[in-house]
């Protein structure tokens, strides 16, 4: 009977520190390669909206939000994986509370504002002489506006549930949004944000993939030849559709999972608990991926962007050939 127990005991140790292990050999890594990935990308496309890009549309309006997101997420990478890498925990209150904010106002604002480009684009097949209104400049900052306001409101019970449970650990233990405790119904407040802030905006996304579809068919017919130029559209919406899909859907359902096993479900053994998470890390990395090729999309979406920073990385090339051979001659 002692035996079973030693043995039992063994085998908890062993599970609860595969949390541990997979921090520093999963996510510390991951983080850094999304880094690697994402930075340069998402900085190319931030610099190139703002140096390259003299005329804006609604499009690139939209587009350049969610390429600054991904970039403000971006930068906090390094430290997630520092952190990771060295089993450590974030001891400053302002940065646990500051780094995951940007996480998740990422998480919901990108797809929301890709929903946005897919309505644009949509609109854009319907109404190739931007007379509606919702392809207006003026009109897309509006719809900014109203979108990063609507992603602060979802996230904020977040940051007052992580001050209350940092408060609780005398402001030194940093927790994932899973393990967080407060006042707040942890779990319902986590399905209402995965319905609002990742249900409905690919809802949206399908609806618009699947408009586009009907009225490039519907033309097809109707000119009796191949809407070619206007294919691209529909393949980079529905390429964006099954990315979110496939990227954030396991996020979700683990994380509401886990946090189910953790406060709905006492009678679950300790060692299926740390299963559940070990699960929902693994996830995690995958959700965040988003950001570090969402820059492939600007390229594809934005009206002439390619083209024009093409052009003036080309001439920027030039620029540098010539001097490099001018300093060469001079030498």
């Amino acid at each position: 009977m002692s035996k079973d127990i030693v043995c039992d005991h063994h085998n908890i140790l062993n599970c609860t520190e595969l949390v541990g292990i997979l921090g520093r050999y999963y996510l510390s890594p991951a983080y850094g390669i999304e880094f690697c990935i994402g930075f340069p990308g998402n900085l190319l496309a931030v610099l190139g909206y703002i140096f390259c890009l003299p005329q804006w549309q609604s499009c690139n309006i939209y587009l350049f939000n969610m390429a600054v997101s991904n970039f403000i997420f971006q930068c906090t990478l390094p430290n997630f994986s520092y952190l990771y890498a060295n089993n450590l925990s974030e001891t400053r209150p302002y940065g646990c509370v500051i780094n995951r904010y940007v996480l998740h106002v990422n998480l919901y604002s990108s797809i929301l504002f890709m929903a946005w480009v897919s309505m644009d684009r949509f609109l854009l097949i319907k109404y190739p002489s931007r007379n509606h209104y919702l392809l207006r400049p003026q009109t897309a900052l509006i719809v900014t506006g109203l979108s990063w306001i609507a992603v602060n409101v979802e996230v904020a019970p977040m940051i007052v549930l992580m001050i209350q449970d940092l408060q609780s650990g005398n402001w030194s233990r940093c927790k994932d949004f899973s393990s967080l405790e407060g006042d707040m119904n942890l779990l319902g407040y986590s399905l209402g944000l995965t319905l609002t802030g990742y249900i409905l905006p690919l809802l949206a996304l399908c609806g618009f993939s699947h408009k586009i579809a009907h009225l490039l068919h519907i033309q097809e017919n109707a000119l009796q030849r191949k809407t070619t130029s206007y294919k691209r559209p529909l393949r980079v919406v529905a390429t964006t559709t099954a990315m979110f899909l496939v990227f954030y859907t396991p996020y979700h359902v683990l994380r509401n999972i886990r946090i189910a096993s953790r406060q709905s479900w006492p009678w679950m053994e300790l060692c299926t608990k740390t299963y559940i998470e070990v699960l929902y890390i693994l996830s995690r990395p995958v959700a965040f991926l988003h950001s570090a090729i969402n820059p492939v999309f600007y390229f594809f979406m934005g009206d002439k962007f390619r083209e024009l920073l093409v052009a003036k990385l080309r001439k920027l090339y030039h620029k540098i050939l010539t001097g490099c051979t001018f300093v060469n001659i001079h030498v």
